[in-house]
């Protein structure tokens, strides 16, 4: 597992400032750009041309580096708190910042021993998730998610069907590493047992290893092609693997953690804007929704800055996400949401690099 070195485009509104040929295409423009937002994102106070000079392997006047951050102001990528006081970034100095400073960074040593000392410490594929959501945040110091995959996607390793005495089904699904999920269905034909230790038998020994997602179509097609081979095992199967079983809903697990302290920052000091933040956090189909957008990013990295999406609050936050997969198909994601004003070469190669380690364990048996 290697760390993060794809290009990273952040997404955010439309309505940003393009970068200036006269402005960004210049080099001494780009460096001092990255400096006012590496030492802004340090200290979290206004950035003196100073202390800008003081960074710069090439002699500078302070006077020098003055000139330059004026001339980023009047494009939009810094703005003055005060006439007093120093530059301070806008959302298009930080989208300029992720792509074109962290695109080649990679996970430090101790980032990686760290990240998998403390996933490969949890028992149970419970335990490993929770324990994602709390590396995340504290990676970020903001909200640490994990979304753990959908029922139809979750990799199989053995079935089960229990006849009650109501004549309900409990369908009881293991996945790899003893990881179980049990469904109770209620169907019109009436089974017997010997009926559905016959199916299980089937399905375990023709689709261990496989989703319920791609049992159920292997299933349809053998029905559509050798009926009259498959026909009555198969239809049992397919009926008892009704979609009911898989439709995502409860199914769903989302892992929130970190809620607390993204509340401490000093971004959320309105309480009104605290207020919304942590209803959109307890509205937890907000976040899942907020991280299903990676899955359709073309980069590995997903880092979008400014989510007035999910409530007036997320103008100040940024969402750093990934999707983890196993045989090409994503299983689910994770990420942070945090303040703007972040370590974004840390944040994305710890997404990056956990999102991997998931996709290598999906395999391995440690989730499902």
């Amino acid at each position: 597992m290697g760390g993060f070195g794809a290009p990273v485009r952040p997404r955010g509104e439309a309505t940003d400032p393009k970068m200036s040929p006269s402005v960004l295409q210049q080099r001494r423009h780009q460096q001092i750009l990255s400096d006012v937002v590496r030492t802004y994102i340090e200290t979290g106070e206004p950035v003196s041309s100073r202390s800008i000079a003081r960074r710069q392997f090439e002699p500078l006047s302070p006077a020098t580096v003055r000139n330059v951050m004026a001339d980023l102001e009047e494009e939009g990528y810094l703005y003055q708190p005060h006439t007093s006081a120093g530059r301070v970034p806008t959302a298009s100095a930080y989208r300029f910042f992720v792509e074109q400073v962290t695109s080649q960074a990679t996970a430090s040593p101790e980032d990686r021993l760290w990240i998998r000392r403390e996933l490969e410490a949890a028992q149970t594929p419970e335990a490993v998730m929770e324990r994602a959501s709390h590396v995340l945040s504290a990676v970020s110091r903001g909200l640490g998610i994990f979304i753990a995959p959908p029922l139809a996607r979750s990799v199989l390793e053995h079935i089960r069907f229990l006849l009650l005495p109501d004549k309900r089904i409990l369908v009881v699904l293991v996945s790899p590493g003893g990881a179980t999920r049990d469904k109770l269905l209620r169907l019109d034909r009436t089974f017997r047992q010997d009926d559905l230790d016959a199916v299980a038998g089937y399905l375990n020994r023709q689709y261990a290893g496989w989703t319920l997602e791609a049992m159920r179509a292997d299933l349809r097609a053998q029905l559509e092609n050798e009926r009259e081979r498959y026909g009555r095992l198969a239809g049992d199967a397919l009926l008892l693997c009704d979609p009911v079983v898989t439709e995502d809903g409860s199914a769903r697990k989302i892992y929130v953690e970190g809620t607390a302290q993204i509340a401490a920052s000093a971004e959320f000091s309105s309480q009104e804007h605290l207020h919304d933040l942590l209803q959109a956090i307890e509205e937890k189909d907000r976040l899942i929704a907020l991280l299903s957008s990676c899955i359709e990013a073309p980069e590995p990295v997903h880092v979008e800055l400014g989510l007035d999406q999910i409530s007036e609050a997320g103008k100040h936050l940024a969402l750093v996400s990934a999707s983890y997969s196993t045989k090409d198909q994503v299983q689910g994601t994770l990420g942070i949401v945090a303040p703007m004003r972040m370590h974004y070469e840390r944040v994305i190669t710890a997404v990056a690099f956990m999102a991997q380690f998931f996709s290598d364990t999906q395999e391995e048996s440690k989730l499902s």
